[in-house]
């Protein structure tokens, strides 16, 4: 059943269109996300679904008493209750039956109505009734669920009577999300849901969203967090959303197959109009062809000219080394990281980074991971041991800080102060890439944006040409469009990444080896975030004793498991439906062949050779029914996944 639906939808803003024809659909269940570039309107877009603001043009329509919990973006609650009695006010009538039921068992032993049939019959038939619902409601779980809630969001039962008008925002956005998912919503819209959380309750809430009841729409820049949370995709554009089956990272292959088919097409076409314009220009003044060449001009003139295939604005960039360094990079042994000896933050480190390879720095808020950048740049001293670059190494450093900045300066500035031999249009071209357009060039360093300021620092260490790129934190600030691009310009770069992150998507799209980093020192896995998981759930597993009941495993860890059984179950069926549509096509062209020499004239008397065929044919007929049989099959439950 449909529970939200958007059909014709635009918004404007001093005349111009934000955006129009808007049309997409929500199922009962379902799991959407809703995507585009910074600036499109998906927030108002979000507004207008949940009935904030009215649309321009176009339609919105709800299932009957459809009940929408809608959390904005970096939203927080605002009470001055302590947090457990503020998770209870969402659970008002439950409570109140609650208090009733203690009422009728009261009564039910009151001797005055234990003596009276008819009465004691009626409230007993009340209480069953009003039990039965309260039960299925959870009455009798609700506040278990809630510890539950408050657990996966770091809030444990020693800070239940913390004042929220005390707690820090990140930490009332946090229980903003966590009331909403008590409520239990038939739809729940988040816009940006995971600021604030760190890794462990991201895995946590994606393994809650799986199981959650109601239907979920989503913005979110954490593509990670889409893949493990959503099974279709709406993507915004000026003019329209298309819909895309699958998570982030299957929307992400269909529309690359989209954009190069319509390419396709289009250059297809363009031939097409060349050919046909030559063949007028040149015919078109000849006696004998000139009615031909009228044809094919009124061909060219009918015809239905496909747009350009186009892109969403995204910068371009691409990282190159002036020369080559040496096999080994960068080496840190027995290194301890900190500012205070007597405050160490994590210790020993050591690994070895290699020329070429992407490496990610790992570990909770506060261990050190960027102490450890800084120690390495000769920026902080180690508290003990050290760290040595290799031969012919130029390290380049990304500041999450951004402290690499003047804030005086222009953006033009800001470039050719350190590139001064570079001419201006060069100096201009570079930060174009970078999506810094000729009206930002003038702007102050100051007057930017985090996003703008983000670019433009990586477009000096671009311009830099080092070899080993030192990035910290270098997805913050960036939209998804930048954050891929930026993907994709480390993976083509000639020389060594050493880099911080906590954007799971992106080690995971990146990185060689992963090191993992604890106040007690570090470890080092030879695969990306999914097999560091996948051996932090192995390890987690052989701690527990043999002879032992097995340990629970954190809310993280099972939802890490589950995310990872659906992976590895929709990966099986992919490749049923992949084989299945190869031997399709292998036996379809098989009978293709037989029913074109069966057509040829020198076998129409050969009647004995025809039958054979025939039966082959027919053969094949049933092979081909029975790989549509189960590429069907796959494909059916590959899109319930």
């Amino acid at each position: 059943m449909i529970l939200l639906q958007a059909q014709g939808v635009g918004r404007t803003f001093d005349g111009v269109d934000l955006f129009t024809n808007i049309s997409l659909q929500i199922q009962e269940g379902g799991r959407v996300a809703l995507v585009g570039p910074n600036g499109i309107g998906k927030t108002t877009l979000l507004e207008i679904l949940n009935g904030d603001k009215e649309p321009d043009y176009g339609t919105v329509t709800t299932k009957k008493n459809i009940s929408i919990g809608y959390l904005a973006q970096n939203s927080g609650l605002d009470s001055d209750k302590e947090i457990y009695a503020e998770m209870l006010d969402g659970f008002s009538e439950l409570r109140a039956m609650e208090v009733k039921l203690h009422e009728l068992e009261a009564q039910l032993s009151d001797p005055a109505v234990l003596t009276d049939d008819k009465r004691y019959h009626d409230t007993l038939a009340t209480y069953d009734n009003l039990s039965h619902e309260f039960k299925e409601r959870n009455g009798y779980g609700y506040e278990a669920e809630i510890r539950n809630v408050l657990a996966g969001f770091n809030f444990p039962e020693a800070r239940f009577h913390d004042r929220i008008a005390t707690l820090s925002g990140g930490e009332r956005s946090r229980l903003a999300l966590a009331k909403m998912l008590l409520q239990g919503h038939d739809l729940i819209i988040l816009d940006e849901p995971t600021n604030h959380l760190d890794i462990d309750t991201l895995t946590w809430l994606e393994g809650y969203l799986r199981a959650y009841k109601g239907a979920i729409l989503i913005v979110s820049h954490d593509q990670y967090f889409l893949d493990h949370s959503v099974n279709e995709v709406y993507e915004l554009s000026p003019t329209g959303a298309t819909h895309y089956h699958g998570n982030y990272t299957q929307y992400r292959q269909q529309r690359a197959a989209n954009i190069d088919q319509a390419w396709k097409a289009y250059n297809k076409q363009q031939e097409e109009i060349a050919k046909l314009q030559d063949y007028v220009d040149k015919n078109l003044v000849r006696a004998s062809t000139t009615k031909m060449a009228q044809s094919r001009r009124k061909q060219l003139e009918k015809m239905v000219r496909l747009p350009k295939p186009t892109g969403d604005a995204s910068a371009h960039f691409h990282f190159t080394a002036n020369h080559p360094s040496g096999n080994v990079v960068l080496t840190v042994s027995d290194a301890t990281v900190g500012y205070s000896p007597d405050e160490p933050m994590a210790g020993p480190i050591d690994f070895e980074l290699t020329k070429g390879e992407r490496l990610a720095i790992v570990g909770p808020n506060g261990v050190g991971k960027s102490t450890l950048l800084k120690s390495v740049l000769g920026q902080i001293p180690f508290l003990k041991g050290g760290s040595k670059f290799g031969a012919n190494v130029e390290p380049g450093y990304y500041d999450q800080d951004q402290h690499n900045l003047t804030e005086t300066n222009t953006v033009l500035d800001e470039v050719w102060n350190e590139h001064k031999m570079m001419p201006e249009k060069e100096v201009r071209s570079a930060l174009a890439a970078f999506l810094l357009t000729a009206d930002d060039v003038g702007k102050t360093v100051a007057s930017l944006s985090g996003g703008q300021r983000a670019r433009l620092l990586l477009t000096k260490l671009a311009l830099n040409h080092a070899n080993l790129l030192i990035l910290d934190e270098p997805t913050n600030h960036l939209d998804i469009n930048s954050k891929e691009v930026l993907e994709s310009a480390l993976a083509d770069f000639d020389g060594t990444v050493l880099f911080v992150s906590h954007d799971r998507y992106f080690i995971n799209s990146l990185a060689s080896r992963v090191v993992a980093i604890t106040p007690a020192g570090s470890t080092t896995y030879l695969g990306n975030w999914d097999y560091y998981q996948e051996k932090l759930a192995e390890q987690n597993q052989a701690a527990s004793p043999a002879s032992s009941e097995p340990v629970a495993q954190s809310a993280a860890n099972q939802a890490y498991q589950a995310s990872k059984e659906d992976q590895k179950a929709m990966r099986k069926l992919q490749r049923q439906a992949d084989d299945a549509e190869s031997k399709i096509d292998e036996l379809t062209a098989k009978k293709e062949s037989i029913e074109t020499e069966m057509a040829q004239p020198e076998n129409a008397a050969r009647a004995l050779k025809l039958a054979d065929m025939q039966k082959e044919i027919e053969d094949l007929d049933q092979q081909i029914a029975e790989q549509e049989s189960i590429w069907e099959e796959a494909s059916l439950a590959l899109e319930d996944y």
